[in-house]
């Protein structure tokens, strides 16, 4: 099985139908057997029968209870109606609704619907071995690590996240369905990106981790976290005895560190550690990575020096969940290079050009720096990027530093804009640069994208490397309300393929 072979959610209706009509419940029972919820009112039928659970009101039909989330911009309540009207027999409200069904009354329908949800499909994450990892990055490449080192463990494997579906990780209600069903079809274990937000939003409540990863922190999602600190104490809220008992944590990075400090003081949580000092000899070029770890060669087909913390965070998770050395081995030779992380694209062309979802502070850096290790200070690495719009505006300038401290030539360009000016963004990247000499020697502003990537195409020589971060494997560009068919890698093999 490879990387993609991952979640297999129930998107047909007939198979949904039919597990659901294997889990029906009465509502009353339900609820008393969620012991970690508390219901401040039930209005009508108790005794009615539940046999799935949802937060789309598109999605309800006969015997579905439906979950009235309060979003930022969206009330489900107001869709209550539509529910009903497509046969929920329930609803989960924080207020009273005007629909002629049941209605369970409680303070918080998100902390509340995860344990509903995971209680109806009887607790498919305490079946299985699920591991969630969390970070600013690294989350996907480490994630498809692991699941590789536990296929070789003879293990059955599947991955949710970013490549897996339209959220990293799935709305509770989705979450518990889709690990319920991949029980129900023979897995042993489910590894997990989860995410900050999906930490703050309660998405992961009434799951069980057999194990949590922390990859490292970096400036990301302050739009919806607002500081820092407020982004970090959503991650730690994973290495909590409330979803985990062991813990493997990065003790390189100062989050990580301070993390480790926090979970100590716990005596029901475990924690393991783990840093670039446990790997030795290390090499790295654009399309593979060796070390030495536990006495054993460590070969994987992902290029980039910053892949060797993926690695390490994979293979001790891997090591602390009773797998041989020798297996973790052969589990990462096996794992396949992941798309749009530090993908190599080669069309003949007498450079390298690598495409890579860098979007961060850190991981711009990071994959600047590895570039650097690749071409050596005799050649040039040459950098492509954007920031998208509708994001965290406070990393832009930022990466502005970055991109011109690390690079010798920047492109810098549109990244899904979405509703904002995408000329505006790209003078909010280069606030980041005091020197304006270095702006005039080194940056070149060029808002579309494949004109962007030719120039700098054209701009190489033999021997440097090109990077063109920021979309990694996204096969879309986002301008204004419109989405049109956009993916680095093709665009890069076109326009290489036309240069030669």
């Amino acid at each position: 099985m490879t990387w993609g072979v991952s979640v297999h959610a129930l998107q047909n209706s007939d198979r949904a139908t039919e597990m659901s009509s294997r889990l029906e419940r009465q509502l009353d029972e339900l609820l008393a057997s969620t012991s970690e919820i508390a219901v401040n009112q039930i209005i009508g039928n108790a005794k009615v029968k539940v046999s799935d659970i949802t937060h789309d009101s598109s999605k309800a039909s006969n015997g579905v209870m439906f979950c009235c989330i309060v979003g930022e911009n969206v009330d489900g309540h107001n869709f209550a109606k539509v529910a009903v009207a497509n046969g929920a027999v329930a609803v989960l409200v924080e207020r009273r609704v005007d629909v002629d069904v049941t209605q369970i009354v409680v303070s918080d329908v998100r902390s509340t619907m995860g344990y509903l949800a995971a209680e109806l499909f009887n607790r498919p994450s305490e079946k299985l071995n699920v591991i969630g990892i969390t970070g600013t990055n690294g989350k996907t490449t480490t994630a498809h690590m692991l699941a590789s080192i536990l296929r070789q463990h003879g293990w059955s494997t599947s991955v949710i996240g970013t490549l897996t579906g339209a959220r990293t990780t799935p709305e509770s209600t989705d979450l518990q369905r889709i690990l319920a069903e991949e029980l129900n079809r023979g897995s042993k274990a489910v590894v997990m990106e989860v995410s900050s937000h999906a930490l703050a939003l309660g998405r992961v409540e009434g799951t069980l981790f057999k194990a949590a990863v922390f990859t490292n922190l970096g400036q990301d999602h302050l739009d919806f976290h607002k500081s820092i600190e407020d982004y970090f104490s959503a991650k730690a809220r994973l290495f909590t005895k409330q979803f985990t008992s062991l813990c493997i944590i990065n003790r390189d990075d100062v989050h990580g560190s301070l993390l480790i400090d926090t979970i100590s003081k716990d005596k029901e949580v475990r924690c393991e550690s783990f840093g670039l000092s446990d790997a030795k000899e290390i090499h790295a070029d654009a399309s593979k990575i060796s070390f030495d770890w536990q006495n054993q060669k460590i070969e994987t087909l992902m290029g980039g020096y910053f892949n060797v913390m993926n690695a390490l965070a994979a293979a001790t998770a891997a090591a602390k969940l009773g797998v041989t050395v020798s297996d973790i081995a052969k589990g990462l030779a096996a794992a396949s290079a992941v798309p749009g992380r530090f993908e190599s694209v080669n069309a003949g062309q007498p450079f390298s050009v690598v495409v890579d979802y860098a979007h961060t502070p850190e991981a711009l850096q990071n994959v600047l720096l590895a570039g650097r290790k690749i071409v050596g200070s005799n050649a040039q690495v040459i950098l492509v990027f954007g920031c998208g719009g509708g994001r965290d505006q406070l990393k832009r300038p930022k990466m502005g530093d970055i991109a011109t401290k690390f690079a010798d030539l920047v492109y810098i360009t549109s990244d899904n804009p979405r509703h904002e000016d995408a000329r505006t963004i790209a003078q909010e990247v280069l606030q980041g640069v005091s020197n304006v000499s270095i702006v005039s020697s080194k940056v070149t502003i060029e808002l579309d994208r494949r004109l962007a990537m030719s120039a700098a195409f054209e701009s190489a020589k033999a021997g440097d490397i090109v990077i063109i971060a920021g979309k990694g494997h996204e096969a879309t560009q986002t301008i204004g309300a419109d989405e049109t068919p956009f993916s680095d890698v093709e665009v890069s093999r076109e326009l290489l393929k036309v240069a030669s």
